[in-house]
């Protein structure tokens, strides 16, 4: 193994993957949510710099070249997982789920299509649209961790409300809720930001398969 940086980000992204699974195992919320959200911000920023420096410092390689879709749909995948798990316990699972199915229903399809054509897989190459489908995925994602992550600072922080709330309520005194307010905000449009955003990304996923299935079409017709 070519221990370069570029090559060294792409591990760390492929390690990251499953630690955002895992963040949810060994961690109570709002902790997990804020590591795997953590987690996926620097993952996503290695996608675009690995790529980068090994380009402009002339160290790309075999096994870079080789991980680094693998890492990318790895991340995706499992952080796309976890984020209907979240979505399922606050009755927004079919915003979530069906845009989710397509996401990742295209990226099995292509995956298919690329080991099938083996050595013309090349004819599959990333389009700037697929690109800019994969900044689209990035941005919705961390949009709904950081959602989850509100959610549950909202949560706490409504468990440990001080009771005089209660009163100043029942006098017809509306309370200042401070930060609270603020928080449930920040949650409110992370939901919305982050929910348009993945069934944006859910579209162009599906424009990108069906142009990768278009150009491999001639490698799968039976010979006359």
């Amino acid at each position: 193994m070519i221990w370069t940086i570029p090559n060294i980000l792409t591990i760390f992204r492929l390690i990251a993957a499953p630690g955002v699974a895992l963040a949810y195992v060994f961690l109570l919320r709002p902790y997990a949510d804020l590591l795997a959200l953590g987690l996926f911000i620097l993952a996503s920023l290695t996608d675009y710099l690995d790529g980068y420096l090994a380009r402009k410092w002339n160290q790309t390689t075999k096994l870079g070249t080789m991980l680094d879709p693998i890492a990318d749909k790895a991340m995706v995948v499992i952080a796309l997982v976890v984020i209907v798990g979240i979505a399922s316990e606050g009755g927004m699972d079919w915003l979530i789920v069906l845009p989710t199915a397509i996401i990742m229903f295209r990226e099995v399809f292509v995956s298919g299509l690329r080991e099938f054509l083996g050595d013309t897989a090349g004819t599959l190459k990333v389009t700037k649209l697929a690109k800019w489908k994969t900044t689209v995925q990035m941005v919705a994602i961390a949009a709904l961790f950081a959602f989850a992550l509100f959610q549950s600072l909202t949560g706490m922080a409504m468990d440990g409300m001080d009771p005089a709330f209660a009163g100043q309520i029942l006098a017809g005194v509306e309370p200042d809720l401070g930060g609270l307010k603020l928080r449930h905000d920040l949650m409110v449009w992370c939901l919305r930001g982050g929910v348009v955003l993945l069934w944006i990304a859910a579209v162009l996923t599906a424009i990108t398969g069906y142009d990768y299935f278009r150009k491999a079409l001639p490698y799968l017709r039976e010979p006359a």
